[in-house]
């Protein structure tokens, strides 16, 4: 895998941002991936650093002590360009069902105005791609799913609301998402998922990683309900399948 040209620099005393070209691919995302992992096993202690993955970037935070910036700065570039490719991990594709009855879908029928889309052509342009999961954050189990079509890309709301449903899906910009709970935001809503995104009581709270793909398919509203209480009494089995790394 080759190497990118890429930006080191200090992230406030105790943290280092490293940032790789501004660009939103796969093979970009891998590279920080893989980065990843040879920190992990060959260069941090990983119960001492926490290491955060985002669209383009890594950061590195090391709460025990400052960071010697100028010092670490130099370590880094070091690693990166010895870094050797290692066994890629397996990826996942998740199959997450999503119910786009406009009870869910609040923002269903204005998206699909803005857009010029009737109902079934954006559930269909929605549910056809597999989206790569970019990031994890804003809410712990908040999935950046990229590889939205582009007849889906629409701007975020001019005004965000002060509520989003748990399980909401929305649309914003290039992404498609899942509100893992309640909170405010400014995507706009099409539907609602009833499978839990991040469950503290879990050994692994958010089941999905950076880079495994999940893709949504159409549920009805009896299927919706009769899905989300098999997942709240934890009998319902999340579809998944392996995926070439």
């Amino acid at each position: 895998m080759s190497n990118y040209t890429i930006s080191i620099r200090s992230y406030g005393v105790h943290a280092v941002l490293i940032e790789w070209p501004n660009q939103v691919e796969e093979v970009i995302l891998e590279d920080i991936i893989q980065f990843k992992e040879h920190l992990i096993k060959s260069c941090l202690d990983s119960k001492s650093w926490e290491i955060i993955l985002a669209y383009n970037s890594l950061t590195l935070v090391y709460r025990q002590a400052p960071i010697d910036f100028d010092t670490f700065k130099g370590k880094i570039k070091e690693w990166y360009a010895q870094k050797k490719p290692i066994e890629k991990r397996g990826k996942l594709l998740w199959k997450l069902p999503v119910c786009y009855d406009v009870s869910f879908g609040i923002d269903l029928e204005e998206t699909c105005n803005k857009l010029n889309l009737t109902t079934e052509e954006l559930v269909r342009l929605h549910t056809q791609n597999a989206y790569t999961v970019y990031g994890i954050g804003f809410l712990p189990g908040f999935m950046y799913l990229g590889g939205l079509s582009k007849e889906l890309e629409i701007e975020r709301r001019a005004s965000p609301r002060l509520l989003i449903e748990k399980g909401s899906v929305g649309l914003a910009g290039k992404q498609t998402g899942i509100y893992p709970q309640e909170s405010p935001g400014g995507w706009n809503i099409v539907g609602n998922c009833p499978v839990s995104m991040f469950n503290p009581k879990n050994e692994n709270p958010c089941f999905v990683s950076v880079g495994d793909k999940v893709q949504f398919y159409k549920i009805e509203k009896a299927e919706y309900n009769l899905i989300k209480i098999e997942n709240e009494v934890g009998v319902y089995n999340l579809e998944k399948s392996k995926i070439d790394a």
